[in-house]
Protein backbone atom coordinates (compact mmCIF):
# COMPACT_ATOMS: atom_id res chain seq x y z
CA UNK A 1 0.00 0.00 0.00
CA UNK A 2 0.97 3.54 -0.95
CA UNK A 3 -0.84 6.69 0.15
CA UNK A 4 0.33 10.30 0.58
CA UNK A 5 0.40 12.40 3.60
CA UNK A 6 -2.60 14.42 2.53
CA UNK A 7 -4.37 11.08 2.65
CA UNK A 8 -3.24 10.25 6.09
CA UNK A 9 -4.46 13.78 7.32
CA UNK A 10 -7.79 13.51 6.21
CA UNK A 11 -7.80 9.49 7.40
CA UNK A 12 -6.73 10.38 10.89
CA UNK A 13 -8.90 14.13 10.87
CA UNK A 14 -5.78 16.03 11.58
CA UNK A 15 -4.15 19.83 10.55
CA UNK A 16 -1.97 18.69 7.65
CA UNK A 17 1.04 21.61 7.79
CA UNK A 18 3.99 21.44 4.42
CA UNK A 19 4.58 18.39 1.77
CA UNK A 20 0.94 17.02 1.12
CA UNK A 21 1.52 14.69 -1.67
CA UNK A 22 4.71 13.02 -0.47
CA UNK A 23 4.36 9.54 -0.87
CA UNK A 24 4.25 7.18 1.93
CA UNK A 25 4.82 3.13 1.61
CA UNK A 26 4.87 2.68 5.28
CA UNK A 27 4.27 3.79 8.75
CA UNK A 28 7.41 3.04 11.23
CA UNK A 29 8.81 4.38 14.77
CA UNK A 30 11.53 7.05 15.05
CA UNK A 31 13.97 5.38 15.01
CA UNK A 32 13.23 2.84 12.42
CA UNK A 33 11.59 5.26 9.50
CA UNK A 34 12.84 6.08 5.97
CA UNK A 35 12.15 9.10 3.81
CA UNK A 36 8.59 7.60 2.61
CA UNK A 37 7.93 6.50 6.03
CA UNK A 38 5.20 8.28 8.47
CA UNK A 39 6.02 7.91 12.28
CA UNK A 40 4.68 9.84 15.04
CA UNK A 41 6.06 12.19 18.26
CA UNK A 42 4.27 11.40 21.33
CA UNK A 43 5.43 14.71 23.08
CA UNK A 44 8.32 17.29 23.74
CA UNK A 45 11.05 14.70 25.26
CA UNK A 46 10.60 13.29 21.65
CA UNK A 47 11.13 16.32 19.01
CA UNK A 48 14.75 16.31 19.64
CA UNK A 49 14.52 12.19 17.77
CA UNK A 50 12.21 13.39 15.06
CA UNK A 51 14.87 16.53 14.30
CA UNK A 52 17.56 13.42 13.86
CA UNK A 53 14.87 11.36 12.23
CA UNK A 54 14.82 10.12 9.10
CA UNK A 55 11.17 9.86 8.22
CA UNK A 56 9.43 11.68 5.61
CA UNK A 57 6.53 13.30 7.40
CA UNK A 58 5.06 12.57 10.82
CA UNK A 59 2.47 12.65 13.35
CA UNK A 60 2.83 14.83 15.72
CA UNK A 61 1.14 16.95 18.86
CA UNK A 62 -0.85 20.51 18.27
CA UNK A 63 1.70 22.69 19.42
CA UNK A 64 4.79 21.34 17.09
CA UNK A 65 6.07 23.48 14.69
CA UNK A 66 6.87 22.63 11.13
CA UNK A 67 10.87 21.91 10.49
CA UNK A 68 10.84 21.13 7.10
CA UNK A 69 8.62 17.91 6.90
CA UNK A 70 5.13 17.62 6.28
CA UNK A 71 3.58 16.75 9.69
CA UNK A 72 -0.09 16.10 11.11
CA UNK A 73 -1.08 17.76 14.12
CA UNK A 74 -3.70 15.93 16.13
CA UNK A 75 -4.68 15.79 19.34
CA UNK A 76 -3.48 12.22 20.49
CA UNK A 77 -0.18 11.03 18.23
CA UNK A 78 -0.30 8.22 19.82
CA UNK A 79 -3.91 7.02 18.58
CA UNK A 80 -3.38 8.70 15.07
CA UNK A 81 -0.20 6.24 14.70
CA UNK A 82 -1.96 3.17 15.72
CA UNK A 83 -5.08 3.81 13.09
CA UNK A 84 -2.24 4.37 10.43
CA UNK A 85 -0.71 1.54 11.51
CA UNK A 86 -3.77 -0.46 11.03
CA UNK A 87 -4.65 0.79 7.57
CA UNK A 88 -1.48 -0.29 6.20
CA UNK A 89 -1.12 -3.34 7.99
CA UNK A 90 -4.39 -4.02 8.53
CA UNK A 91 -5.72 -5.17 12.12
CA UNK A 92 -4.35 -8.29 14.05
CA UNK A 93 -7.64 -9.42 15.67
CA UNK A 94 -9.05 -12.31 14.77
CA UNK A 95 -12.32 -12.32 12.90
CA UNK A 96 -14.68 -14.39 14.14
CA UNK A 97 -16.17 -16.84 11.43
CA UNK A 98 -18.55 -18.82 13.01
CA UNK A 99 -16.71 -21.73 12.32
CA UNK A 100 -16.52 -24.63 15.38
CA UNK A 101 -13.59 -26.90 14.37
CA UNK A 102 -14.16 -30.98 14.40
CA UNK A 103 -11.21 -31.32 16.42
CA UNK A 104 -12.61 -29.32 19.54
CA UNK A 105 -15.04 -31.05 21.77
CA UNK A 106 -18.37 -29.31 22.58
CA UNK A 107 -20.59 -30.20 25.51
CA UNK A 108 -23.82 -31.56 23.82
CA UNK A 109 -25.48 -28.97 26.88
CA UNK A 110 -23.43 -26.03 25.63
CA UNK A 111 -24.91 -23.24 23.63
CA UNK A 112 -22.92 -21.84 21.48
CA UNK A 113 -24.08 -17.97 20.20
CA UNK A 114 -24.03 -17.43 16.22
CA UNK A 115 -20.70 -16.35 14.93
CA UNK A 116 -18.96 -17.83 17.22
CA UNK A 117 -15.39 -19.77 16.31
CA UNK A 118 -14.26 -22.61 18.11
CA UNK A 119 -10.76 -23.75 17.17
CA UNK A 120 -9.12 -27.12 17.27
CA UNK A 121 -8.56 -28.97 20.42
CA UNK A 122 -10.98 -26.48 22.43
CA UNK A 123 -13.37 -27.81 25.03
CA UNK A 124 -16.50 -25.94 26.01
CA UNK A 125 -17.97 -28.19 29.06
CA UNK A 126 -21.13 -28.98 30.34
CA UNK A 127 -23.76 -26.27 30.68
CA UNK A 128 -21.73 -23.69 29.80
CA UNK A 129 -22.86 -20.70 27.66
CA UNK A 130 -20.90 -18.70 24.95
CA UNK A 131 -22.21 -15.43 23.68
CA UNK A 132 -22.13 -14.30 20.15
CA UNK A 133 -18.96 -13.30 17.61
CA UNK A 134 -16.58 -14.36 20.58
CA UNK A 135 -13.11 -16.64 19.15
CA UNK A 136 -11.58 -19.57 21.42
CA UNK A 137 -8.58 -20.36 19.74
CA UNK A 138 -6.69 -23.97 19.85
CA UNK A 139 -6.08 -25.53 23.53
CA UNK A 140 -9.07 -23.70 24.69
CA UNK A 141 -10.86 -25.01 27.87
CA UNK A 142 -14.24 -23.44 29.00
CA UNK A 143 -15.62 -25.32 32.70
CA UNK A 144 -19.37 -26.46 33.35
CA UNK A 145 -21.85 -23.81 33.90
CA UNK A 146 -19.25 -20.82 32.75
CA UNK A 147 -20.55 -18.08 31.28
CA UNK A 148 -19.09 -15.87 28.15
CA UNK A 149 -20.70 -12.72 26.71
CA UNK A 150 -20.78 -11.33 23.25
CA UNK A 151 -17.28 -10.70 21.43
CA UNK A 152 -14.82 -13.09 23.91
CA UNK A 153 -11.39 -13.51 22.88
CA UNK A 154 -9.39 -16.36 24.32
CA UNK A 155 -6.28 -17.09 23.35
CA UNK A 156 -3.87 -20.27 22.44
CA UNK A 157 -4.67 -22.87 26.08
CA UNK A 158 -6.29 -20.26 28.26
CA UNK A 159 -8.08 -22.34 31.39
CA UNK A 160 -11.53 -21.17 32.43
CA UNK A 161 -12.76 -23.09 35.51
CA UNK A 162 -16.21 -24.07 36.16
CA UNK A 163 -18.68 -21.32 36.87
CA UNK A 164 -17.18 -18.59 35.81
CA UNK A 165 -18.46 -15.48 34.19
CA UNK A 166 -16.76 -13.25 31.63
CA UNK A 167 -18.50 -10.17 30.23
CA UNK A 168 -18.65 -8.61 26.34
CA UNK A 169 -15.89 -8.07 24.61
CA UNK A 170 -13.18 -9.62 27.27
CA UNK A 171 -10.11 -10.45 26.12
CA UNK A 172 -7.43 -13.24 28.00
CA UNK A 173 -4.09 -14.06 26.56
CA UNK A 174 -1.97 -17.39 25.88
CA UNK A 175 -2.11 -19.55 29.36
CA UNK A 176 -3.92 -17.20 31.76
CA UNK A 177 -5.92 -19.45 34.35
CA UNK A 178 -9.64 -17.93 35.57
CA UNK A 179 -10.58 -19.80 38.85
CA UNK A 180 -8.29 -21.94 39.63
CA UNK A 181 -8.49 -22.48 43.88
CA UNK A 182 -7.22 -20.09 45.77
CA UNK A 183 -4.57 -20.68 48.50
CA UNK A 184 -6.58 -21.49 51.57
CA UNK A 185 -5.40 -23.72 54.31
CA UNK A 186 -5.99 -24.59 58.17
CA UNK A 187 -3.09 -25.61 59.99
CA UNK A 188 -3.85 -28.21 63.09
CA UNK A 189 -1.02 -30.60 64.70
CA UNK A 190 1.38 -30.00 62.09
CA UNK A 191 -0.85 -30.83 58.61
CA UNK A 192 -1.92 -27.71 56.48
CA UNK A 193 -5.71 -29.59 55.32
CA UNK A 194 -7.18 -27.28 52.47
CA UNK A 195 -9.84 -25.06 52.91
CA UNK A 196 -12.89 -25.78 50.11
CA UNK A 197 -12.66 -23.07 47.46
CA UNK A 198 -16.64 -23.23 46.35
CA UNK A 199 -16.62 -19.56 45.19
CA UNK A 200 -16.52 -17.98 41.52
CA UNK A 201 -14.71 -15.83 39.72
CA UNK A 202 -16.61 -12.40 37.48
CA UNK A 203 -15.03 -10.34 35.54
CA UNK A 204 -16.73 -7.28 33.99
CA UNK A 205 -17.01 -5.96 30.17
CA UNK A 206 -14.42 -4.57 28.44
CA UNK A 207 -11.61 -6.12 30.79
CA UNK A 208 -8.07 -7.57 28.81
CA UNK A 209 -5.94 -10.13 30.58
CA UNK A 210 -2.33 -10.46 29.70
CA UNK A 211 -0.32 -13.90 29.26
CA UNK A 212 0.16 -16.33 31.79
CA UNK A 213 -1.76 -14.08 34.50
CA UNK A 214 -3.74 -16.44 37.33
CA UNK A 215 -7.23 -15.13 39.28
CA UNK A 216 -8.28 -17.56 41.85
CA UNK A 217 -11.76 -18.12 42.67
CA UNK A 218 -13.38 -16.96 45.65
CA UNK A 219 -13.28 -19.27 48.77
CA UNK A 220 -17.32 -19.17 49.04
CA UNK A 221 -18.57 -15.85 47.07
CA UNK A 222 -17.24 -14.50 43.85
CA UNK A 223 -13.20 -12.68 43.05
CA UNK A 224 -14.31 -9.75 41.17
CA UNK A 225 -12.79 -7.83 38.04
CA UNK A 226 -14.58 -4.63 37.24
CA UNK A 227 -15.16 -3.10 33.84
CA UNK A 228 -12.41 -1.74 31.84
CA UNK A 229 -9.96 -3.00 33.82
CA UNK A 230 -6.34 -3.86 32.29
CA UNK A 231 -4.19 -6.49 33.80
CA UNK A 232 -0.67 -7.12 32.50
CA UNK A 233 0.81 -10.64 32.11
CA UNK A 234 2.13 -12.74 34.80
CA UNK A 235 -0.17 -10.81 37.41
CA UNK A 236 -1.60 -12.65 40.13
CA UNK A 237 -5.06 -12.05 41.73
CA UNK A 238 -5.74 -14.62 44.96
CA UNK A 239 -9.15 -15.36 46.35
CA UNK A 240 -11.58 -13.16 47.31
CA UNK A 241 -10.47 -9.87 45.63
CA UNK A 242 -12.29 -7.09 44.39
CA UNK A 243 -10.49 -5.32 41.69
CA UNK A 244 -12.73 -2.09 40.88
CA UNK A 245 -13.32 -0.24 37.34
CA UNK A 246 -10.58 1.06 34.91
CA UNK A 247 -8.08 -0.77 36.87
CA UNK A 248 -4.25 -1.01 35.71
CA UNK A 249 -2.44 -3.88 36.69
CA UNK A 250 1.35 -4.13 35.13
CA UNK A 251 3.35 -7.67 35.03
CA UNK A 252 4.29 -9.35 37.69
CA UNK A 253 1.27 -7.73 40.44
CA UNK A 254 0.70 -9.52 43.53
CA UNK A 255 -1.99 -8.98 45.36
CA UNK A 256 -3.47 -10.99 48.22
CA UNK A 257 -6.51 -12.84 49.31
CA UNK A 258 -9.72 -10.49 50.07
CA UNK A 259 -7.90 -7.16 49.06
CA UNK A 260 -9.97 -4.48 47.43
CA UNK A 261 -8.63 -1.86 44.99
CA UNK A 262 -11.57 1.04 43.96
CA UNK A 263 -11.82 2.54 40.53
CA UNK A 264 -9.02 3.56 38.12
CA UNK A 265 -6.23 1.95 40.43
CA UNK A 266 -2.60 1.78 38.49
CA UNK A 267 -0.10 -0.61 39.92
CA UNK A 268 3.46 -0.26 38.12
CA UNK A 269 5.10 -3.72 37.84
CA UNK A 270 6.23 -5.94 40.63
CA UNK A 271 4.12 -4.40 43.35
CA UNK A 272 3.03 -6.81 45.81
CA UNK A 273 -0.53 -6.19 48.33
CA UNK A 274 -1.02 -7.86 51.53
CA UNK A 275 -4.24 -9.71 52.02
CA UNK A 276 -7.46 -7.68 53.29
CA UNK A 277 -6.15 -4.52 51.87
CA UNK A 278 -8.49 -1.61 50.68
CA UNK A 279 -6.48 0.41 48.08
CA UNK A 280 -8.83 3.71 47.28
CA UNK A 281 -9.99 4.67 44.04
CA UNK A 282 -7.24 6.90 42.06
CA UNK A 283 -4.22 5.28 43.78
CA UNK A 284 -1.04 5.22 41.97
CA UNK A 285 1.64 2.85 43.27
CA UNK A 286 4.93 2.75 42.28
CA UNK A 287 7.40 -0.70 41.18
CA UNK A 288 8.13 -2.89 43.57
CA UNK A 289 6.43 -1.18 46.59
CA UNK A 290 5.15 -3.62 48.84
CA UNK A 291 1.16 -2.47 50.55
CA UNK A 292 0.91 -3.77 53.66
CA UNK A 293 -2.12 -1.46 54.66
CA UNK A 294 -4.64 0.52 53.43
CA UNK A 295 -5.01 3.42 51.61
CA UNK A 296 -6.47 6.62 50.88
CA UNK A 297 -8.16 7.42 47.79
CA UNK A 298 -5.76 9.04 45.87
CA UNK A 299 -2.89 7.76 47.43
CA UNK A 300 0.33 8.10 45.38
CA UNK A 301 2.82 5.83 47.41
CA UNK A 302 6.51 3.91 46.44
CA UNK A 303 8.33 2.11 48.43
CA UNK A 304 8.45 -0.70 50.86
CA UNK A 305 6.67 -0.86 52.76
CA UNK A 306 5.08 2.08 50.72
CA UNK A 307 4.92 5.59 51.43
CA UNK A 308 3.98 8.61 50.03
CA UNK A 309 6.12 8.79 47.13
CA UNK A 310 7.78 12.48 47.89
CA UNK A 311 8.76 10.73 51.47
CA UNK A 312 10.55 7.83 49.28
CA UNK A 313 12.43 9.44 47.07
CA UNK A 314 14.11 11.80 50.22
CA UNK A 315 15.38 8.92 52.32
CA UNK A 316 16.33 7.16 48.87
CA UNK A 317 18.63 10.31 48.06
CA UNK A 318 19.48 10.38 51.57
CA UNK A 319 20.92 6.54 51.61
CA UNK A 320 23.46 6.94 48.90
CA UNK A 321 25.01 9.94 51.24
CA UNK A 322 25.35 7.33 53.70
CA UNK A 323 28.93 6.25 52.68
CA UNK A 324 30.42 9.63 53.14
CA UNK A 325 28.43 11.10 56.19
CA UNK A 326 29.92 7.75 57.82
CA UNK A 327 33.37 9.09 56.51
CA UNK A 328 32.96 12.07 58.24
CA UNK A 329 31.79 10.55 61.81
CA UNK A 330 34.43 8.68 61.62
CA UNK A 331 36.95 11.58 61.00
CA UNK A 332 34.98 13.71 63.55
CA UNK A 333 35.74 11.12 66.20
CA UNK A 334 38.88 10.91 65.48
CA UNK A 335 39.54 14.49 66.06
CA UNK A 336 38.11 14.64 69.45
CA UNK A 337 39.46 11.54 70.57
CA UNK A 338 36.73 9.34 70.96
CA UNK A 339 37.50 6.25 69.15
CA UNK A 340 40.15 5.05 66.69
CA UNK A 341 39.01 5.40 63.02
CA UNK A 342 37.73 2.19 61.40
Amino acid sequence: MTTTVRQLAEHVRGELLGDGDLSIASARTLSEAGPHDITFVEGDKHLHAWHESKAGAAIVPLNVPVNGRPIIRVADPLAAFAAVVVAFRGSRAPAATGRIDPKSSVHPTAKIGPGTTVGPFAVIGEGAVVGANCVLHAGVSVGRYCTLGDGVLLHPHVAIYDDCTLGNRVTVHANAVIGADGFGYRTSRGQHTKVPQLGTVEIGDDVEIGACTTIDRGTFGPTRIGAGTKIDNLVMIAHNCQIGRGNLLVSQVGIAGSSTTRDFVVMAGQVGVGDHVDIGSGSVIGAKSGVPKDLPAGSKVLGAPARPDRDEIRILMSLEKLPQLRKDVQQIKKKLGLEDAA
